[in-house]
């Protein structure tokens, strides 16, 4: 590392705020001027330091690429699932960075129709994602939306599929999608300049977009808009939600020039989702039940008064979702920290439990578009097993693993081990982490380790597989997973005790998770490294305010850390919506409270861990000026010589670069940042 190399300076320009009668001084706060030259100027600056600082770990970034790279099937191919007469897959091929979407009629050995080449729309682009991608009921033409800019602004385009030929209409900045049986009527929600789905209209194919149809305009900044289908294909479903209030709206597909009516107008504090089978609606709902209980009613008069308990609400069960099938309800739920599928057949109202046999592990619901099947098509991941899809026969209880992610160079499970752990919070709380490691290794009590986080929005962390971690634990790094308040690991108290103002929990958790691993011989605080992403990157930020001693390194991905100003800024997509997870800062008991762990407001003249953040300029979630100020204000106040380095993407958004093998870069590129640390290199 050369200590030649200057890091750069931003300027002080202070900018007062005041609320409550506190005033916050922000040196930094010219640092949201997107157009000014001068601020670009900054961020290409940080990006030419961390580059420079870096630069004698380019060979190591170069063979972790190549090995990550080498544990991957370049041409591969998804397992097929069945629509009507086609079967529908994805594959990719070696050198592409992007998926190519296929079918085949009735046959897999019938010739292959390429549907969409993300890899074509993509050539001349920085950056490119696909968002809806929706083949109509007939399936004879198809609804793709794309980004090129990582602002998560996606411009709708229609293929017929019989003659290759586009639709002459594009809608721009839309969010989700259906469509009417009609196969001619077309619904989307419509983003507005914060990023919020706020309007619902219906589209006619081949008309003018700017005739079409507004069916419902959400005036309340906090709630968000979305447009679904429910499996059986015989409803459409307008979802309206805020973090804690659900409005769900439904229409009889067939007749999509109807209107839409409400099941259960909005109440504050209750939420609800809605399923369809035959002549009823499943309702999941919190109503009177903290875990969620779930509901039937009528479908010609789905109404609250008509609700029926199907399953009643329990104090150790978090009822996570169910899926309806013509004789199946698949209920997922979570009970000690892990997931579960039971089946209940309708028929004779019979419940059964699969099972899954390793200590931690995660599964979830695959595409399952046929609602006349007896067939479950899930996935399942562990910290050790690669992501796999089974078809579960659900009256013979049988399963049959149809594809694992192959990892090539030799991978075997059996030469890696899994553990779940348990730390204890300072008010006596035990909290889950899990762990994985290869198999051999011994706590010296110096174990370089890696802890990641998250704990927030309800969000449990996944203990999934990834093929790139193998570079760091063939390297001898222990990874563990910290399952902290904040999170639905052990169900939605679980989550309320970690929002508002019982938000220290999360961080203390964390802590405690740290002090555990270190107590128990995993690591010290000279080898422990910790890693997070958007609100995960909050969660950074406040433990090594709290607690930098602890660690020896620290990833910030993309950290929402400017927490008090940006919440009350309600023309930024972190505000209003926001209030219900963190509080408004309009309240000063909120104020007071958010503004003590805001993680750029207690930046102090102290010693840090080494520090990588990273930001997107496009980001529309955690808008690039808060790590930009956050880095600053550490560099201008920290008192220690470690690294402080500031990554900025300059032509993507909140996830990173898009393409597969851009993304195995920046991992690449974290790695060998830790490894460096670890003096692993």
């Amino acid at each position: 590392m050369s200590d030649s190399v200057t890091p750069p300076i931003a300027p002080k320009r202070p900018y007062v705020h005041q609320l409550h009668g506190d005033e916050r001084i922000d040196d930094y706060f010219w640092l949201r001027e997107r157009d000014n030259p001068e601020v670009i100027a900054y961020l290409e600056a940080e990006n030419a330091y961390t580059e420079a600082i870096m630069q004698h770990t380019e060979s190591l970034q170069a063979d972790l690429y190549d090995e990550m790279l080498s544990r991957i099937q370049e041409d591969d191919l998804s397992v097929p699932y069945r629509r009507g007469e086609f079967y529908y897959y994805t594959r990719t091929e070696t050198g592409k960075a992007y998926p190519i979407h296929c079918r085949k009629y009735q046959s897999l050995d019938a010739p292959e129709e390429v549907l969409l080449d993300q890899n074509q729309l993509a050539e001349g682009t920085e950056y490119f994602s696909l968002g809806v991608l929706e083949v109509s009921p007939n399936q004879q033409l198809l609804a793709y939306a794309t980004d090129t800019t990582g602002a998560e602004r996606y411009t709708l385009f229609f293929l017929d599929l019989t003659t290759r030929h586009l639709y002459p209409e594009s809608i721009p900045d839309t969010a989700s999608f259906a469509w009417g049986n009609d196969n001619q009527t077309v619904f989307y929600a419509q983003i507005d300049p914060a990023n919020r789905p706020y309007k619902l209209f219906r589209h006619c194919l081949g008309s003018e977009i700017d005739t079409d149809q507004l069916l419902f305009h959400e005036a309340d900044n906090a709630y968000f808009l979305g447009i679904d289908k429910t499996r059986s294909e015989a409803y459409l479903l307008l979802g309206l939600g805020s973090n804690i209030t659900s409005e769900v709206h439904y229409l009889d597909a067939n007749n999509p020039n109807g209107d839409f009516r409400v099941i259960r107008p909005r109440q504050v504090g209750i939420e609800y989702e809605v399923e369809h089978h035959t002549d009823a609606f499943y309702i999941l709902t919190n109503e009177n039940a903290l875990n969620f209980k779930l509901m039937k009613a009528p479908v010609s008069d789905p109404s609250v008064e008509h609700w029926e308990t199907v399953i009643e609400h329990r104090e150790n069960i978090f009822l996570m979702g169910v899926s309806a099938f013509m004789d199946h309800l698949v209920i997922y739920d979570r009970e000690a920290g892990l997931p579960n599928i039971r089946v209940r057949k309708f028929s004779t109202q019979e419940e059964h439990t699969i099972t899954f046999p390793e200590p931690t592990y995660e599964v979830s619901e695959s595409i399952n578009p046929d609602f006349n099947t007896k067939t479950l098509r899930f996935g399942y991941t562990s910290l050790v097993t690669p992501s796999s899809i089974f078809d579960y026969d659900l009256d013979a209880q049988t399963r049959e693993l149809k594809k694992e992610t192959p990892v090539l160079g030799g991978y075997d499970r059996a030469n890696y081990r899994s553990q779940r752990l348990e730390a204890i919070a300072p008010d006596g709380t035990a909290v889950p982490v899990s762990i994985v490691y290869k198999a051999g290794i011994e706590r010296t009590g110096k174990n370089p380790l890696l802890m990641t986080g998250y704990g927030s929005y309800g969000f449990s962390y996944p203990d999934s597989f990834s093929s790139a971690r193998l570079a760091l634990l063939d390297r001898g790094v222990v990874l563990a997973i910290a399952h902290i308040r904040g999170g639905s690991e052990l169900g939605r108290k679980w989550y309320e005790d970690g929002k508002f103002l019982h938000k220290q929990n999360t961080f203390s958790d964390f802590i405690a998770c740290a002090e555990m691993l270190i107590k128990a011989g995993w690591t010290d605080a000279e080898h422990l490294a910790i890693s997070g992403g958007s609100a995960g990157g909050l969660l950074m930020g406040a433990v090594i305010n709290q607690r930098p001693e602890l660690f020896k390194a620290a990833i910030a991905q993309v950290p929402f850390v400017d927490v008090v100003t940006t919440i009350l800024d309600t023309s930024l997509p972190l505000s209003a919506t926001e209030w219900e997870e963190w509080g408004n800062p309009n309240n000063p008991e909120f104020y007071f409270y958010m503004k003590g762990y805001s993680p750029y407001d207690n930046v102090e003249a102290r010693a840090y861990p080494a520090l990588l953040i990273t930001a997107g300029l496009n980001d529309p979630r955690v808008s690039y000026w808060e790590p930009a100020k956050w880095t600053a204000r550490l560099r201008a106040l920290k008192t220690d010589t470690n690294v402080l380095l500031l990554k900025t993407n300059m032509g993507a958004g909140h996830g990173g670069a898009s393409g597969r093998y851009d993304r195995l870069k920046e991992v690449a590129f974290e790695y060998a940042f830790l490894l460096d640390q670890w003096k692993l290199a």
